[in-house]
């Protein structure tokens, strides 16, 4: 890693850990996502809430708070994180009971909590969750279409055939999952839902599509839709950063040069649309105004580039991702970042959808990728995904 890189890295992660320090202790019993107009964390836990089927313990960002947690707990040894992170998982895992609200996003859920739980404590508890998780994920699987169903049928709407570029995360789940059982079987589904992706959701000049649907029946491609971005056609970021760093991560644990080319792909098109300014729109085809941002895409834009420029061979190219993933993190530390206590969240100026009524709002899991990303700029190998 850049010697100037790892420093300046080092140095913000201070303020990180400062921040968790008492963040972490006013979210011990939580399962945040994001911050009401005080600064203080929500609690999709909240047991004297009403919460949609697919929300409350079962909403799909509930594993990054654990995430944090975890990649903290690394750091610094502090037994109050992994104490904390337990909880978090504590908090988990009665979602099997419900099974209904739970769909393609158990990787989301499971492998920063139940995952990096096992991969750092060799807790057996932690094991038996996550393969429970990534059998639900295995069992999504359309054999005919070779794709993973992204989610249950909800508002009358037939979902059987939709596949999302977001699931190029949660695949990773089954990749760790055959690894651990000697099972092939999981890394054949992953291996097949990413071809998939690969060949029906990247455009040829690198853009992605956020959500293609198929016939459930015949395996057919029948047509791809907006979803979270501008309009049809358009560049969602973050679906963007889905693709660059998934195709990233599905090189590094199955060796098919197919994908890394693909990842390639993806961050040269990202690369001619991202500005000097470091700043991440909702979606790169959007107008001018109103300048609608997405710090969170920008994290993930940015960990799928220095994940990449890690993967590949050409020397030039090396840097220019490097380079890229740097600013953009770096813009997130000067522009976008709070570390006072104002705010228990951190990064500032996200956004779920273009369209939706509210943006620039947090959301735990851009903490958690911009923690991620400050990691990986300050040398550390731990690869979550």
């Amino acid at each position: 890693m850049n010697e100037k890189y790892r420093e300046w890295a080092e140095k913000e992660l201070i303020k990180v850990k400062e921040k968790i320090e008492w963040v972490s202790d006013n979210n011990k019993y939580k399962l945040p996502y994001t911050t009401d107009e005080k600064g203080v964390y929500d609690n999709r836990a909240d047991s004297e809430k009403k919460f949609r089927i697919d929300d409350g313990i079962n909403w799909w960002t509930n594993g990054f708070w654990a995430g944090i947690l975890w990649l903290i707990y690394r750091d610094t040894e502090n037994p109050k994180y992994r104490e904390y992170a337990i909880i978090q998982e504590e908090m988990l895992r009665p979602a099997f009971n419900m099974f209904y609200g739970l769909h393609h996003d158990v990787g989301f859920m499971f492998i920063p909590s139940a995952v990096a739980d096992y991969r750092i404590t060799d807790d057996a508890k932690a094991r038996r969750t996550a393969l429970h998780a990534a059998s639900l994920l295995a069992g999504r699987f359309n054999e005919k279409g070779g794709f993973i169903r992204a989610w249950n049928d909800l508002d009358d709407c037939d979902t059987r055939g939709w596949a999302i570029v977001d699931c190029m995360f949660n695949i990773s789940l089954l990749f760790w999952a055959s690894r651990e059982t000697k099972d092939p079987r999981y890394a054949h589904i992953a291996k097949a839902h990413a071809t998939t992706v690969m060949n029906s959701f990247v455009r040829e000049n690198g853009s992605v599509c956020h959500i293609v649907e198929f016939d459930p029946e015949t395996g057919k491609r029948i047509k791809s839709y907006c979803g979270q971005g501008y309009a049809h056609g358009s560049s969602w970021t973050r679906g963007q950063g889905w693709g660059l760093y998934g195709f990233t991560s599905a090189y590094r644990n199955s060796g098919d040069k197919a994908y890394l080319k693909t990842a390639e792909r993806i961050a040269d098109y990202c690369l001619t649309r991202i500005d000097d300014s470091g700043i991440i729109p909702v979606d790169f085809d959007q107008p001018k105004e109103p300048a609608y941002e997405d710090s969170c895409g920008a994290c993930i834009i940015a960990g799928g580039l220095i994940d990449l420029s890690e993967q590949i061979e050409d020397e030039k190219k090396k840097k220019k991702y490097l380079d890229t993933a740097f600013k953009i993190i770096k813009t997130i530390a000067e522009k976008r970042a709070d570390y006072s206590r104002d705010c228990e969240a951190i990064v500032k100026n996200c956004s779920a959808s273009y369209h939706n009524k509210k943006h620039h709002e947090t959301m735990v899991y851009a903490d958690y990728f911009y923690i991620e990303a400050l990691y990986k700029l300050a040398g550390s190998e731990f690869v979550m995904w």
